[in-house]
């Protein structure tokens, strides 16, 4: 695929400032898509992946959205709108953990993660949609996780939102097919990130022993699949939760 095949595409991705959001907000960028992404807490963070799209000669613009926030979401698509007079790609990536046993965990700690990560998701597919619609043309992405399909302990909040990501993405791909857009998942396993960088050596060496590949992903394969399901080459691919975990699960 072309470096220059999202020319006239608006990118939105959502969790940009930093990790796996970052790296797809590049990439897409590379790829010659106008991008916009959101943060929360990190403006920091923010302006670093600002700076670095535009210094690669790309086109980025940071908005502030808590996509837990219907009405935030609605104006973080608005503005999209105002500045590029469309959206054509949307990448849910936004999410939070609250890791803890369940029988220690708080009930706002379930509700604050399904709140981010799932209705999160669902705030921007239902907002997004409208203006794909009267496109006739849309690629939604949603991120999952290995998580999803494994399980994991202390994580029954995280796995519950992900798991219901991918359910929203299979019945949502029904919903709009038609309309020549398109809902698809990426479920990416451990990937070398700031979090996984702070891994003890032994939890990080008993990780490697259930990857067949022997190593944790990159970001930039992440990014490279959400390229892919983004592009023309995918437009008949839809439902679809696509594993990026080095044969984990």
């Amino acid at each position: 695929m072309s470096l220059d095949s999202f020319a006239d595409r608006v990118a939105l991705v959502t969790g940009g400032s930093r990790g796996i959001g970052r790296g797809i907000a590049l990439e897409l960028a590379r790829s010659g898509a106008a991008v916009v992404f959101s943060y929360r807490t990190s403006p920091e963070g923010a302006e670093q992946t600002r700076k670095e799209i535009e210094q690669s000669g790309g086109q980025a613009t940071a908005l502030e959205c808590d996509v837990a926030d219907l009405e935030a979401v609605q104006g973080l698509v608005a503005s999209v709108q105002e500045r590029h007079g469309r959206l054509d790609i949307v990448v849910n990536n936004a999410g939070i953990t609250r890791d803890q046993l369940i029988a220690r965990m708080k009930p706002e700690d379930f509700d604050d993660v399904i709140a981010t990560n799932l209705r999160g998701t669902w705030n921007l597919c239902r907002t997004a949609l409208r203006p794909m619609l009267r496109a006739r043309w849309g690629r939604l992405i949603n991120l999952s996780s290995v998580i999803a399909s494994m399980g994991n302990p202390g994580q029954s909040n995280y796995a519950a939102s992900k798991g219901g990501i991918e359910a929203l993405t299979r019945s949502l791909a029904q919903e709009v097919g038609s309309r020549g857009i398109t809902v698809n998942a990426v479920a990416p396993g451990f990937i070398e990130t700031e979090m996984t960088r702070g891994l003890s050596d032994e939890v990080r060496a008993g990780l490697l022993d259930r990857i067949a590949l022997g190593r944790l992903g990159s970001v930039e394969e992440v990014a490279r699949t959400v390229r892919f399901l983004a592009s023309e080459d995918a437009a008949y691919i839809s439902g679809q939760v696509i594993h990026v975990n080095g044969g984990m699960a």
